[in-house]
Protein backbone atom coordinates (compact mmCIF):
# COMPACT_ATOMS: atom_id res chain seq x y z
CA UNK A 1 0.00 0.00 0.00
CA UNK A 2 0.98 3.48 -1.22
CA UNK A 3 -0.39 6.91 0.17
CA UNK A 4 0.34 9.76 -1.57
CA UNK A 5 -0.57 13.24 -0.38
CA UNK A 6 0.44 16.13 -3.27
CA UNK A 7 -0.77 19.28 -5.34
CA UNK A 8 -1.29 19.22 -9.05
CA UNK A 9 -2.46 21.13 -11.52
CA UNK A 10 -5.77 20.73 -12.75
CA UNK A 11 -7.21 19.14 -16.28
CA UNK A 12 -9.07 20.89 -18.66
CA UNK A 13 -13.00 20.38 -18.98
CA UNK A 14 -13.51 19.19 -15.35
CA UNK A 15 -17.11 20.96 -14.96
CA UNK A 16 -19.34 22.54 -17.15
CA UNK A 17 -20.49 25.95 -19.16
CA UNK A 18 -21.57 27.68 -15.71
CA UNK A 19 -19.18 26.32 -12.79
CA UNK A 20 -15.88 24.40 -13.27
CA UNK A 21 -12.58 24.04 -11.67
CA UNK A 22 -9.86 26.23 -13.99
CA UNK A 23 -7.96 24.46 -15.88
CA UNK A 24 -4.43 24.56 -14.14
CA UNK A 25 -5.84 25.85 -11.18
CA UNK A 26 -4.12 23.72 -7.65
CA UNK A 27 -5.92 20.03 -6.76
CA UNK A 28 -5.41 18.78 -3.63
CA UNK A 29 -5.19 15.25 -4.10
CA UNK A 30 -4.82 12.00 -1.18
CA UNK A 31 -4.38 8.97 -2.92
CA UNK A 32 -3.96 5.72 -1.26
CA UNK A 33 -3.09 3.15 -3.93
CA UNK A 34 -3.10 -0.85 -3.12
CA UNK A 35 -1.97 -3.82 -5.01
CA UNK A 36 -4.60 -6.22 -5.92
CA UNK A 37 -4.40 -9.92 -7.36
CA UNK A 38 -6.56 -7.51 -10.97
CA UNK A 39 -4.35 -4.57 -10.51
CA UNK A 40 -4.30 -1.13 -8.34
CA UNK A 41 -7.15 -0.01 -6.30
CA UNK A 42 -6.91 3.57 -6.35
CA UNK A 43 -9.13 5.13 -3.51
CA UNK A 44 -8.49 8.99 -2.63
CA UNK A 45 -9.83 12.47 -2.22
CA UNK A 46 -9.56 15.37 -4.18
CA UNK A 47 -9.89 19.18 -2.82
CA UNK A 48 -10.67 21.52 -5.75
CA UNK A 49 -11.48 25.20 -6.07
CA UNK A 50 -14.71 25.97 -8.44
CA UNK A 51 -15.53 28.96 -9.89
CA UNK A 52 -18.49 29.89 -12.10
CA UNK A 53 -21.47 32.32 -12.20
CA UNK A 54 -24.73 32.35 -10.50
CA UNK A 55 -27.38 31.74 -13.40
CA UNK A 56 -30.16 33.72 -12.13
CA UNK A 57 -28.29 37.13 -11.03
CA UNK A 58 -24.62 36.58 -13.46
CA UNK A 59 -22.75 37.55 -9.85
CA UNK A 60 -19.99 35.50 -9.67
CA UNK A 61 -19.52 31.70 -7.49
CA UNK A 62 -16.09 30.66 -5.79
CA UNK A 63 -16.17 27.48 -3.54
CA UNK A 64 -14.21 24.55 -1.99
CA UNK A 65 -15.42 21.12 -2.41
CA UNK A 66 -14.39 17.73 -1.45
CA UNK A 67 -14.84 14.67 -3.48
CA UNK A 68 -14.26 11.10 -2.89
CA UNK A 69 -12.98 8.40 -5.48
CA UNK A 70 -12.29 5.27 -5.60
CA UNK A 71 -11.35 2.62 -8.63
CA UNK A 72 -9.46 -0.48 -9.89
CA UNK A 73 -7.04 -0.35 -12.71
CA UNK A 74 -6.39 -3.33 -14.21
CA UNK A 75 -2.80 -4.77 -15.29
CA UNK A 76 -2.29 -4.36 -18.86
CA UNK A 77 -1.44 -7.95 -19.47
CA UNK A 78 -4.95 -8.81 -17.52
CA UNK A 79 -8.03 -9.70 -19.45
CA UNK A 80 -11.13 -8.19 -18.57
CA UNK A 81 -14.42 -8.18 -20.19
CA UNK A 82 -14.78 -4.28 -19.89
CA UNK A 83 -13.29 -3.06 -22.45
CA UNK A 84 -13.98 0.75 -21.12
CA UNK A 85 -11.91 -0.91 -18.07
CA UNK A 86 -9.19 1.69 -16.77
CA UNK A 87 -5.82 0.18 -17.42
CA UNK A 88 -2.18 0.96 -15.86
CA UNK A 89 -0.21 1.67 -18.71
CA UNK A 90 3.67 1.81 -18.57
CA UNK A 91 3.50 1.62 -14.87
CA UNK A 92 1.10 5.20 -14.95
CA UNK A 93 -2.03 5.53 -13.45
CA UNK A 94 -4.51 8.09 -15.40
CA UNK A 95 -6.26 9.52 -12.46
CA UNK A 96 -8.27 12.29 -15.15
CA UNK A 97 -11.32 10.09 -16.65
CA UNK A 98 -12.18 9.00 -12.88
CA UNK A 99 -11.40 12.72 -11.54
CA UNK A 100 -14.02 14.16 -14.29
CA UNK A 101 -16.35 10.83 -13.39
CA UNK A 102 -16.52 11.76 -9.83
CA UNK A 103 -17.11 15.68 -10.30
CA UNK A 104 -18.75 16.28 -13.19
CA UNK A 105 -22.07 14.62 -12.02
CA UNK A 106 -21.91 16.00 -8.64
CA UNK A 107 -22.02 19.28 -10.19
CA UNK A 108 -25.11 21.86 -10.00
CA UNK A 109 -26.44 22.03 -13.61
CA UNK A 110 -28.26 25.47 -12.10
CA UNK A 111 -25.37 26.71 -9.81
CA UNK A 112 -27.34 29.77 -7.50
CA UNK A 113 -25.42 32.47 -5.30
CA UNK A 114 -27.63 31.89 -2.42
CA UNK A 115 -30.79 29.52 -2.80
CA UNK A 116 -33.32 32.46 -2.77
CA UNK A 117 -31.42 34.51 -5.25
CA UNK A 118 -33.94 36.58 -7.29
CA UNK A 119 -32.64 36.85 -9.91
CA UNK A 120 -32.37 40.10 -12.46
CA UNK A 121 -35.03 41.51 -13.83
CA UNK A 122 -36.93 40.21 -17.16
CA UNK A 123 -37.56 43.61 -18.61
CA UNK A 124 -34.42 46.07 -18.05
CA UNK A 125 -31.83 43.55 -16.33
CA UNK A 126 -31.46 45.10 -12.98
CA UNK A 127 -30.41 43.34 -9.56
CA UNK A 128 -33.31 42.36 -8.10
CA UNK A 129 -31.18 41.57 -4.70
CA UNK A 130 -30.18 45.13 -4.95
CA UNK A 131 -33.56 47.08 -5.04
CA UNK A 132 -36.39 44.56 -3.72
CA UNK A 133 -38.66 46.61 -4.31
CA UNK A 134 -38.15 46.81 -8.28
CA UNK A 135 -41.30 46.81 -10.69
CA UNK A 136 -42.53 47.90 -13.87
CA UNK A 137 -46.14 49.67 -14.52
CA UNK A 138 -47.47 46.64 -16.86
CA UNK A 139 -49.24 48.05 -20.03
CA UNK A 140 -52.40 46.53 -21.17
CA UNK A 141 -50.52 46.11 -24.75
CA UNK A 142 -54.00 47.20 -26.34
CA UNK A 143 -53.43 50.44 -25.07
CA UNK A 144 -49.87 50.66 -25.54
CA UNK A 145 -49.68 52.69 -28.77
CA UNK A 146 -51.99 54.98 -26.60
CA UNK A 147 -48.98 55.84 -24.52
CA UNK A 148 -47.24 58.43 -27.07
CA UNK A 149 -49.82 60.71 -27.45
CA UNK A 150 -50.02 63.60 -24.98
CA UNK A 151 -52.77 63.28 -21.97
CA UNK A 152 -54.99 66.34 -22.44
CA UNK A 153 -54.78 69.59 -25.33
CA UNK A 154 -53.33 71.93 -22.27
CA UNK A 155 -50.71 69.81 -22.29
CA UNK A 156 -47.50 72.87 -23.54
CA UNK A 157 -45.42 69.59 -25.05
CA UNK A 158 -48.38 69.04 -28.03
CA UNK A 159 -47.03 69.26 -31.33
CA UNK A 160 -48.58 72.09 -33.28
CA UNK A 161 -50.68 70.63 -35.48
CA UNK A 162 -52.80 68.88 -32.71
CA UNK A 163 -52.73 72.44 -30.88
CA UNK A 164 -54.85 73.95 -33.41
CA UNK A 165 -57.17 71.31 -33.62
CA UNK A 166 -58.35 71.58 -30.50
Amino acid sequence: MLKVDRTVPAPADLGLDVICVPEGSDLGLQLRLESVVEGVLVSGVARLHFVGECVRCLDDLAFEHEVSFQELYFYSDQSVDDVEALRVQDDLIDLDPVLRDAVVPGLPFQPLCREDCPGLCAECGARLADEPDHRHDPVDPRWAALVEFPASPENPDLPDDVKEES
